[in-house]
């Protein structure tokens, strides 16, 4: 097979080498060209490149229906519809590391010209001007730095700094106290922080919750002498509160390099004040940093397209290549046990908990989604994945579970899919043979063994003699071959017992009502397990 993949932004021609030297790939190129060709060329494309400039919407994933990899070439995500791409089972990735160094370095590089007021002197010296006096700076050894966001680039910030003989304090609700004092940096909260630094950096995501996280109530707590600088996000800023606690006086100044809107709009009051270093979105922009994500992302969509490796996807729990091979056979079993659960289940699916037995503790939550995929495809849900099966199961309310717990009795590795419904529940369960191939073993309270795959007819029944001959007629009758028949028993003979049939085709609907008039047959389900 070949997968077609679309660039429709500039990216370094390094990171484009690592998909031409796949034969595999073939890839349209289309950074720069008009809208309407990146429209058409996606309507075959299975992977999807962009940097910031092109908004990956709802209506745009409409024209892709093979796409499966969207990749941003940077950190973050803000201009892809993330839930539209879930929803869809495209996998979101981006280069999370590649422009850390860049980025943390364009930071210090903003404090830097801000506290010695470089950008103003050297205007000045353009201008024939000499004024030592009028450009006199600060230092920033001693100084505190106030750090919000303590990840791989409020990080590397904070080591840059203390070269510069910093004190650091940090606010990051979701960092180990232990990463703060590998940092040196103590944690507090961020009124608190905002409080006590010279100089505030951000280097966090917006999101809802930290849309506007400094706002005119916050500036209010800085220090007159401290500074705020932002190579983050835009948005986490209000921009008119920024400007107006500046030109008050409330803070010394400000350097931003990223905008709620960008560009810049030509009127914003940022533009207008003298202590305030603006620069547009350069955090980034450095040859090294561009190779870096160029080979970075498009080596992430090579190996997702011919892999199967989604440990940058940002939608999905990181399961890279690897692990996907290895758990290959585990997850293939899920998915069937998925289907044979739903097809067994009394009504409409409520909830369904999932139990993997064996020593591979990278397994459970892989296991999970693979039996939520199994039963939304027999549901009939289109376009369902490893991706999008979580999130489409929330969606219909279907609460999910899973747990760890040792394998069933006899076996290594083994998978129970429990389904509960508003009428009951279903449990059913399977094990790996030879770490190869997978086989029931249990439905309900009954041991079988058979393979989970074709057509399989599950039929519970009184345990009197002449069912089997029965069913076995009334098939062969209609020309519909067996390939397996088990039939189970509970521990006290005479009363229920039930038969797990494979076929080779499906059995129509009527030679299924004929099943349900043989006397002594309580019930028949039929279960499309798949090849």
């Amino acid at each position: 097979m070949t997968f077609r993949v679309v660039i429709a932004d500039r990216v370094a021609q390094a990171g484009l080498e690592q998909l031409d030297g796949a034969p595999e790939i073939e890839v349209a190129n289309l950074a720069g060209r008009p809208h309407d060709e990146l429209l058409r060329a996606l309507a075959g494309a299975h992977a999807l490149i962009v940097r910031s400039e092109t908004r990956v919407t709802a209506d745009l994933l409409a024209q892709a229906p093979l796409l499966r990899v969207i990749a941003r070439a940077g950190t973050g995500v803000d201009n892809i519809d993330v839930h539209a791409a879930t929803r869809r089972g495209i996998a979101v990735m981006n280069a999370p590391d590649a422009n850390t160094v860049s980025a943390a370095e364009h930071a210090m590089a903003l404090l830097l010209a801000l506290i010695r007021r470089i950008p103003g002197a050297v205007e000045a010296m353009r201008r024939g001007e000499w004024d030592r006096k009028r450009f006199e700076g600060s230092e920033l050894r001693g100084k505190t730095l106030g750090i919000i966001g303590l990840g791989r680039i409020g990080g590397q910030v904070a080591q840059l700094a203390r070269a510069f003989g910093m004190q650091l304090v940090g606010h990051d609700p979701y960092l180990a106290p232990e990463r703060a004092a590998d940092l040196h940096a103590k944690l507090v909260p961020l009124d608190h922080l905002l409080q006590v630094a010279d100089v505030v950096t951000l280097h966090m995501a917006h999101t809802e919750h930290t849309h506007h996280l400094i706002n005119a109530d916050r500036l209010k707590l800085m220090k007159p002498t401290a500074v705020l600088i932002n190579t983050a996000r835009g948005e986490l800023v209000d921009e008119a509160a920024l400007a107006e606690a500046v030109r008050a006086g409330r803070i010394a100044g400000a350097a931003v390099d990223v905008f709620a809107v960008e560009p810049l709009p030509a009127d914003s009051p940022l533009r207008t004040l003298d202590r305030v270093i603006l620069t547009p979105h350069l955090a980034a922009s450095t040859a090294e940093a561009q190779e870096r994500v160029s080979v970075e992302t498009c080596s992430a969509v090579r190996e997702a397209l011919l892999q199967g490796d989604l440990s940058f996807a940002l939608n999905v729990a990181g399961i890279d290549g690897s692990t996907l091979r290895r758990l290959g056979p585990l997850l293939d079993l899920s998915r069937r046990l998925g289907r044979l659960a739903l097809a067994l289940a009394p009504g409409p699916s409520k909830a369904i908990d999932v139990v993997f037995g064996g020593d591979d503790e990278t397994a459970a939550r892989p296991v999970l989604m693979a039996a939520l995929e199994g039963l939304l495809s027999a549901m009939g849900v289109d376009q369902v994945s490893l991706v999008n099966a979580q999130l489409i199961a929330e969606e219909r309310g279907i609460r999910h579970a899973r747990t760890t717990a040792a394998p069933e009795p006899g076996f290594e590795t083994t998978v129970s899919v429990t389904l509960e419904t508003g009428e009951g529940r279903v449990r059913v369960a399977g094990a790996l043979v030879g770490d190869s191939h997978g086989r029931v073993i249990r439905i309900d309270d009954y041991h079988v063994d058979v393979a989970p795959e074709g057509w399989m007819l599950v039929i519970r029944n009184r345990d009197v003699p002449g069912v089997i001959g029965h069913v076995g007629t009334l098939l062969g009758g209609a020309r519909i071959n067996i390939g397996s028949y088990h039939q189970a028993r509970l521990a006290v003979p005479g009363q229920e017992a039930l038969a797990a049939i494979t076929v080779d085709q499906p059995p129509t609907d009527a030679v299924l009502r004929a099943l349900e008039r043989v006397p002594d047959v309580l019930l028949v389900r039929l279960a499309e397990l798949g090849d």
